[in-house]
C-alpha cells in the first residue's frame, strides 16, 4: 500500500465540533496532511466556516447564514464559527482544502480567493466543489489548485476539463475502483475520494491506488498509511 494525502473532513468532527478552529487543530495534531473546510459568505460578504446554509444543526440557531452579518454570527455562536482568515491563521503552514457548498456566487468566490491572497496562503490552499463553483474559481484565479468534485462514473467532458484545469478529480468513495483510478491517472489527473470512515473502505481505496482520501477519521487513515 502506498502513502496518500490524508485530508481531515471538516477537521476532527467525531471529537470536536466540525469547522471550528479547535477541530482543525485537532486534525492536524492527529496527522492530517490537509484539512477540508466548508466556506460560505455572511450577509456582509465575510467568508466563514459553515457547511449548512443555516446555523440550526450545529449551533441551534434556525437562522440562514446569508441573513446574518459576521458580527451577528459571532454573537449567536459565541465566536464558534471562525472566519476564513482565522482558519488560515490557526492552521499555520497546514494545507486547507476549501469546499464551496451551496449555490455559486461569483462575488463570494472573489472574496474567498481575495482572503487567501491577502493572507499569502495561495501555496497551501486548494479548492473543491462541482463544476459551476470550480469554473467560478478558475475565472477568478488562473493559478488556483482545483479538485473537481465528480459524482458520476462517466468522465467529465473534455471541454469542462479544459476550462477548469483541475489537478484532482474528486469522487465519492463508493464509485472508485482500480479501473477508474487507472483511467484518471492515464488522463493526467490525481484521484481524491470522500468520505470513507471504515478501515475496510480505506484499505480498498489504498489498494486501488488513490492519491488522496478525505475522511472523518484521519487518525485511522494515518494508522493504515503512515506519513
Amino acid at each position: 500500500m502506498r502513502t496518500v494525502t490524508a485530508v481531515a473532513h471538516r477537521g476532527d468532527p467525531y471529537r470536536v465540533r466540525e469547522n471550528t478552529l479547535d477541530s482543525l487543530r485537532s486534525a492536524l495534531r492527529r496527522g492530517a496532511d490537509a484539512v477540508e473546510i466548508d466556506v460560505r459568505p455572511t450577509r456582509d460578504g465575510v467568508p466563514v466556516l459553515l457547511h449548512d446554509d443555516t446555523l440550526k444543526r450545529l449551533w441551534e440557531q434556525d437562522r440562514p447564514l446569508r441573513s446574518l452579518s459576521a458580527d451577528e454570527v459571532r454573537g449567536l455562536t459565541s465566536g464558534g464559527i471562525p472566519t476564513l482568515e482565522e482558519a488560515l491563521k490557526a492552521t499555520d503552514e497546514g494545507r486547507l482544502m476549501i469546499d464551496l457548498p451551496g449555490p455559486v456566487d461569483g462575488r463570494a468566490v472573489h472574496r474567498i480567493i481575495g482572503a487567501v491572497r491577502d493572507f499569502g496562503a495561495e501555496e497551501r490552499v486548494y479548492f473543491c466543489a462541482g463544476a459551476a463553483a470550480m469554473l467560478a474559481v478558475r475565472a477568478a484565479d488562473p493559478a488556483a489548485e482545483i479538485a473537481l468534485t465528480w459524482t458520476s462514473l462517466a468522465p467529465p467532458r473534455p471541454a469542462l476539463l479544459d476550462a477548469v484545469r483541475p489537478r484532482w478529480l474528486n469522487y465519492r468513495f463508493g464509485l472508485v475502483d482500480r479501473d477508474l483510478v487507472d483511467r484518471v491517472h492515464k488522463d493526467g489527473y490525481l484521484v481524491s475520494v470522500w468520505t470513507p470512515d471504515t478501515r475496510r473502505s480505506m484499505r480498498r481505496l489504498l489498494a486501488a491506488g488513490v492519491d488522496s482520501i478525505t475522511t472523518n477519521r484521519v487518525d485511522t487513515l494515518r494508522s493504515l498509511s503512515p506519513a
